[in-house]
């Protein structure tokens, strides 16, 4: 019996009682015709009855025009070397839907009147039983069906070979196929098919890297337009290419002015960097060059970086210019601590916090100097920032310095700033102090009762004259800061006792703020705690948990020497090692259990 005879025996078997011989009938289709018999597709039937209207079919051609575009050729390849055979050529989506379809005229009108072939149509399994296109999409690999393997009567005059397409990214977006009468039976259709289908892919790939260049050259050319430095590009010859418009501001002149003379004639005699880049290859970085512009030289701070080809060729250069006013004008803004807390972050409706609060939102509407007291972990640069932010000079830098954590002999360094050659190790060029960076801002000195004697003699200098020296240098530099000093000592006994300066201590002490201990302000304790358990719970990824009275109860009994840093790290302690329950005293450490049963 011949092969197909053979199929089309077991193929009635099947459908007239569910019988499946699987001899001769691959598991593919065996697969398919059992999924057929599950849902209640009609054997006798196979004419496509879910077609789309001609609005939605509109929106999915539109939805899916790139795979339509992209597939056109490769079907038109297909068609034109199957013409006159009887096959036609069809794209459907990723759910089945005939996207476009073309081919011999017979054929599309016998495809459309027998079966509801046709754009629009839902060839699925489920609607058309097993083809090469539904089936295809189930096992999402090629595959060709042949006359009686499909489950509908009405195919069994057909054969189809149909391949997925899938997208760069391996998602499946689409079906190609290729269909015919079953007595012209192509033994490298599939083959064909599948070509095709990858052929799509590859081009798809094509174009999307395509405009991934595009968009990458796009984004290039935005950042060189918008960067707060001036970009000067030029060619393997040094002959510049393109300047953005803050290279043409610093030059004061046109980029069309520049393009095509030689990079070299805008740094006169120190050309030599340029040089070493063209010739040997070598990138320099953060160099003081003056540039010749037309307002005259122009002081500027100079990078120069080789571009180079994948055979280390080198193609271009690029030089980024910055002149150095603007430098000192982003270090001024940028160095040191950034004041991020304002008042409304201070926690806690206590009178004496309140108090505080009150009397640092006064002190920050003046220009005063201030000082801070209070013990470790009260939150004294909280309140420097706050009252920082609060003040005129809040649009200006604001720099710390922690006095008792920089050793006396670099601290004067620190503050004031040094020239070149001041000392060993001084950095070529020098380096301006705190003193400097702060200008227009607040400078906060922390721990300042732990400042050595000889450096509060310069430090008061400072204050009083609002000018600054540098180490090894003979230049006063004029500099406009306001003071916000901060200490856990108690700034008049280390006075009387000779440890810190009288006349620097009331220069500094202008307006004094205490800043209350945590255990004078128990009843912001469970605000803190919640602040505290909810902000690391979200760092740490996890569910705030339930938290037992008792344990509040036991945090306001208890003395807390570290305050409110303390207080916060054991809320994340706590965090870091709790259950799925509620917390419960357990979970705190164990001086804090034992001080809250018997307090001192």
């Amino acid at each position: 019996m011949p092969a197909d005879a053979s199929i089309t025996k077991t193929w009635e078997k099947f459908v007239s009682g569910g019988e499946l011989v699987p001899a001769g009938v691959r598991s593919q289709v065996a697969g398919s015709w059992q999924r057929c018999l599950q849902s209640r597709v009609n054997p006798d039937n196979g004419c496509c009855d879910h077609i789309l209207g001609s609005d939605q079919l509109q929106d999915l051609r539109e939805e899916h025009r790139g795979l339509i575009n992209i597939a056109r050729p490769f079907m038109t390849y297909l068609y034109e070397f199957f013409k006159g055979s009887g096959y036609i050529v069809v794209l459907c989506d990723e759910h089945g839907y005939v996207l476009d379809i073309f081919g011999d005229k017979d054929t599309l009108r016998k495809a459309a009147r027998d079966l509801n072939f046709i754009p629009g149509a839902s060839w699925t399994e489920l609607s058309v039983g097993t083809n090469a296109i539904g089936t295809g999409l189930v096992l999402k690999r090629p595959l060709r069906v042949d006359g009686s393997e499909h489950y509908c009567r009405k195919h069994h005059a057909w054969t189809c070979s149909a391949a997925p397409i899938f997208d760069p990214a391996g998602r499946l977006i689409g079906v190609l196929d290729l269909s015919g009468p079953s007595t012209q039976i192509h033994p490298h259709t599939l083959g064909m098919v599948v070509a095709a289908s990858e052929a799509i892919r590859e081009q798809m790939l094509t174009r999307q890297k395509n405009r991934e260049l595009a968009l990458a050259n796009q984004r290039l050319v935005s950042i060189i337009e918008t960067m707060s430095d001036g970009v000067v590009a030029f060619d393997e010859h040094g002959v510049i290419t393109q300047l953005n418009p803050v290279a043409e501001q610093i030059m004061g002149k046109r980029s069309r002015e520049l393009v095509g003379s030689s990079v070299r004639s805008i740094f006169g005699n120190q050309k030599w960097f340029i040089d070493q880049l063209l010739d040997r290859h070598e990138a320099c970085h953060d160099l003081e060059v003056m540039v010749e512009t037309s307002k005259g030289l122009v002081h500027c701070r100079a990078s120069a970086s080789p571009v180079l080809d994948d055979q280390g060729v080198l193609s271009s250069g690029l030089i980024l210019l910055r002149p150095i006013e603007r430098v000192q004008k982003l270090v001024n803004r940028f160095s040191g601590s950034q004041a991020a807390f304002r008042f409304e972050d201070i926690i806690g409706n206590s009178q004496e916090i309140q108090e505080t609060v009150r009397l640092a939102s006064m002190a920050a509407a003046t220009n005063c100097n201030v000082l801070l007291q209070g013990e470790s972990g009260t939150g004294k640069e909280l309140f420097a920032q706050a009252i920082h932010n609060c003040s005129s000079r809040r649009k200006g830098p604001f720099v710390a310095v922690n006095c008792g954590a920089i050793p006396g002999e670099l601290l004067a360094s620190e503050l004031f700033g040094y020239e070149e050659g001041a000392f060993t190790g001084a950095k070529r060029g020098g380096r301006p102090g705190k003193f400097e960076l702060a200008s227009g801002g607040t400078l906060f000195l922390d721990e300042i009762g732990d400042m050595p004697r000889e450096q509060q003699v310069a430090l008061l200098r400072v204050l009083q004259e609002k000018k600054v020296t540098r180490l090894g240098g003979g230049k006063a530099i004029p500099v406009d800061v306001r003071i916000i000093c901060a200490t856990n000592k108690d700034l008049l006994e280390e006075v009387e006792q000779g440890n810190f300066r009288d006349d620097l201590y009331y220069r500094v002490n202008v307006i004094t703020i205490n800043i209350p201990p945590l255990r004078q302000r128990a009843e912001d304790i469970p605000l803190l705690f919640k602040y505290f358990l909810e902000r690391t719970s979200r760092e740490l990824g996890v569910e705030p948990k339930p938290v037992d009275p008792e344990v509040i109860d036991c945090l306001q009994r208890y003395y807390w020497p570290g305050n409110v840093r303390q207080l916060e790290n054991v809320v994340e302690r706590i965090v870091s090692i709790a259950g799925d329950g509620s917390i419960d005293l357990a979970y705190l450490p164990e001086e804090i259990r034992n001080y809250s049963r018997s307090p001192a």
